[in-house]
């Protein structure tokens, strides 16, 4: 597949999966942002990475952040693979997603 670009590299479609959480979200006893990303290895996924923000909200409203008395740094997680793949992955997690912002993007993956 050529990709929609005029570049040389190829590419194939695929989707990106975000959720949006703050540090303190969990699922009993861990971190949810670090169990979507054990689950997501486990299910073999192509990629999940988690980062951290300065500052944001999400499905709540409420603007999560840093301080000095207290840390409710937003969280996103971001996982790729193909559309069926991240369709099953996310029919598997939902349960676990209260009050957390979940996006689907159809992108297309580039090989260099």
């Amino acid at each position: 597949m050529k990709t929609t670009t005029d570049s040389n590299f190829t590419g194939r479609p695929a989707k990106r999966l975000t959720f949006l959480m703050c540090v303190h979200d969990h699922v009993r006893h861990n971190n949810l942002a670090m169990e979507l990303l054990k689950r997501s290895r486990k299910a073999k996924l192509a990629g999940a990475t988690v980062f951290e923000g300065d500052e944001g909200y999400g499905a709540s409203g409420h603007v999560h952040q840093e301080h000095f008395l207290s840390d409710d740094r937003p969280l996103a997680v971001v996982i790729i693979d193909q559309a069926d793949k991240i369709d099953e992955f996310l029919d598997a997690v939902s349960h676990l997603l209260d009050d957390v912002l979940v996006a689907v993007d159809e992108i297309e993956v580039v090989d260099l």
